[in-house]
Order: structure tokens, then C-alpha cells, then sequence
């Protein structure tokens, strides 16, 4: 048997996928599913496949064709294109799009003028990428559908029961000692996202994590003005760290569209996070979106935090020593890979294939942008 702590994004679908080729296994989260402690919270996050490392172009393409497969097992609509665009001097759109170019990626490279025409709810001063393989991700409804189909196909589903300590057994399998029913397993998948620093000690094996910084991070939707019909997710770099995408329900009933700070961010941990949006944060937001959104109503109509588990390098944690398995520490860009990550998350588990040694610990340290 093999059991999975923390049923957000990553979690949820590694039981979906280890359920679905036919083995036993039990899903164990603190809270309800759905809640909103973590980080998967929320009805759109970014899938795009510009990125200046050309591994993770790759790993897009892959996580693409897996979304459409997890879409057909569950019924459920979850990635929806919208095209990206890319934009700030410090993200280098002359230069992303010669990796795209190098990678085989539709893309093209506009002018200030020529994107401000196609899209002017924005509000241009340098070249801007465009690639029209991006869109959003549902993660609410991720989150749902993995956790409804895994349960069709068999697993147990553990909910409001927290995992205290573990032991192994003389028979090499691991003890759960939880606040709800005991649990043995032969192998334990831990994806407790920001959780992860505090209970990996807890399992009795020298897991050796490299030093995770867990950051409360803020979210803000902002009303659309106009009827524009194409709104793209933005990734922008130049000063602030900011990205966007068309809210979901998070928005309100009207059409929104959510601006997020990705760098910044305030220290915290998974128990100790306050909750409470950051006043800075939301000036910096507010004041760019005034200034390069014209499309938007600079007041937001909604906000919210969330929290990221960010390793060193930005990479993922994905390895196993012993029978415990890590897949967490997803660094603020993780959910579109959602669907490769846990299928590679079920290998290890399963024992069929090794760490990607981009993921595994104990690993030097690399860059990522």
C-alpha cells in the first residue's frame, strides 16, 4: 500500500495516478480537500511554455499532453488557452524568443505599437513575446477532479487527520502515527507543500532537504473595463516580478482579471502565515496596474494570500530515500506541471525509475529563470 500526505495539487493527482494503474492507496490530508491553507488553492494559475531554460520548455510540452489525458480520465475542463505574452525589459522577449525559436515553440516578436493595437487593455514601452500555447490552469477544480476520480477508482480517503510522526517496521514498511487511524504503508509519498520543512523530520530517514524558504505571497483581481475578447496571461520582469491571468470565480461574478507580485514575498511558515494581505504588496500592484492597464479598474474587487515552499535554485523536490518519497517544494511555478510531476512522483514511489538529478536532493546548486 502506498500512502500520500497532503491532498493539494501535487498530491491529489499522485494518487489519481498511482490509483489508476491499479494500486492500493490511501490519500491523508490535514484539512478538507479544497481548503485554503496551502498553495492550491484558487480557480486559475499560469500554464506557459516560455521560460528561458530550455529543460523546462520540455517538461511544458510533456505536462501539455499529460493535462489532456488527465481531462479525458476525469470529464473535467481544466486547462483552458488563452495565449501569453511576455513583456519588461529584465525578462528579455528578443531573447526568450530565440529559445522558443531553438525549442520548436510557436511564438512571435512584437513591437510596443503593434501589441498595444492587438491588445490594448495594456500598455506597452518595449517588445513584447507572444506564444499561444498558453493559458490557465483550474486548480480548484485540479484538485476536485483528481481527488473524485481517485476515489471512483479505489482510494481511501483520509480527511481533517493530521500525520504526527512515523516509524519504520522490522518488515521495512513505514507507520503513520496520525490524530485519526493508524496507517502502514510500504511506501509514503509526502507532498505537503509548505508543510514539508516541519514533517520530513518526522519519518525517521535522512531526507537531507535543501533549505526551502516558505513565503506568504498576494494575489489581486482587478475589474475589466472593456469588452476586449482576447485576454492573455503576462508574465512581466523589469523592477517588480509581476504575472496575470483571467480570474475565475476568485474574481467576483463580473469578468476580472487577477495581478500577482511573484518576487517579495514575507518569511512565514505553514502554521505561523498571518492571513493578512500585505499593504506594500498591494500599493505596488495597484500602482502598476494603473499605470500599464488601462484595460482595468485599478481598485481590486477581491485578494487573497497564499504561500510558496521556494528551494534554492527554483527547481522542484521530487526523490525518494528509503520508502519515502518527496514531491513538494514546487517554487511559486509548479502547477502547470501538475500532471507530469505526478506521474514522475508515481515512478519513484513505484520504484521504475531514478530522481531527475535537476530534483533530487543532495543536488548542487544550479540557476533557473
Amino acid at each position: 500500500m502506498i500512502a500520500v500526505v497532503g491532498a493539494g495539487l501535487m498530491g491529489a493527482a499522485t494518487a489519481w495516478q498511482l490509483t489508476r494503474t491499479g494500486h492500493e492507496v490511501t490519500l491523508i490530508e490535514a484539512y478538507d480537500i479544497g481548503h485554503k491553507h496551502g498553495s492550491s488553492h484558487g480557480t486559475e494559475r499560469i500554464y506557459r511554455r516560455a521560460y528561458t531554460d530550455p529543460f523546462h520548455i520540455r517538461l511544458t510540452g510533456q505536462a501539455r499532453d499529460l493535462w489532456q489525458e488527465l481531462e479525458g480520465d476525469t470529464g473535467a475542463t481544466l486547462l483552458t488557452p488563452t495565449g501569453g505574452i511576455d513583456l519588461g525589459a529584465d525578462r528579455a522577449p528578443a531573447a526568450l524568443a530565440r529559445t522558443l525559436e531553438d525549442q520548436g515553440v510557436p511564438h512571435e516578436l512584437l513591437g510596443a505599437d503593434e501589441a498595444s493595437e492587438r491588445w490594448p487593455q495594456f500598455r506597452f514601452t518595449g517588445p513584447v513575446l507572444h506564444h499561444p500555447d498558453a493559458g490557465t490552469v483550474n486548480a480548484d477544480a485540479t484538485v476536485a477532479a483528481t481527488v473524485r476520480r481517485a476515489a471512483e477508482l479505489g482510494t481511501r480517503i483520509l480527511t481533517g487527520v493530521r500525520v504526527g510522526g512515523a516509524a519504520r517496521l522490522p518488515d521495512g514498511r513505514v507507520v503513520l502515527h496520525t490524530d485519526g487511524p493508524e496507517v502502514v504503508a510500504d511506501t509514503v509519498v509526502v507532498a505537503a507543500g509548505a508543510w514539508l520543512p516541519g514533517l520530513a523530520e518526522r519519518f525517521g530517514v535522512p531526507l537531507k532537504l535543501p533549505p526551502l524558504r516558505v513565503t506568504q505571497q498576494q494575489v489581486f483581481h482587478f475589474r475589466r473595463r472593456g469588452p476586449a475578447a482576447e485576454w492573455p496571461v503576462f508574465v512581466h520582469k523589469e523592477q517588480l516580478q509581476l504575472y496575470g491571468l483571467p480570474s475565475g470565480s476568485d474574481g467576483g461574478p463580473l469578468p476580472a482579471y487577477k495581478v500577482a507580485q511573484h518576487d517579495g514575498g514575507t518569511p512565514t511558515t505553514a502554521t505561523r502565515r498571518s492571513g493578512v494581505v500585505d499593504p506594500v504588496s498591494r500599493t505596488k500592484v495597484v500602482n502598476w496596474v494603473e499605470r500599464s492597464m488601462p484595460g482595468l479598474d485599478p481598485t481590486p474587487v477581491a485578494e487573497a494570500s497564499c504561500l510558496y515552499t521556494t528551494t534554492p535554485d527554483e527547481d522542484f523536490v521530487l526523490d525518494r530515500v528509503g520508502p519515502v518519497v518527496i514531491a513538494s517544494a514546487c517554487s511559486g511555478h509548479g502547477a502547470k506541471f501538475t500532471p507530469l510531476i505526478a506521474r514522475m512522483t508515481a515512478d519513484l514511489a513505484l520504484g521504475t525509475a531514478q530522481p531527475h538529478p535537476r530534483f533530487a536532493l543532495r543536488r548542487p546548486t544550479a540557476s533557473r529563470s
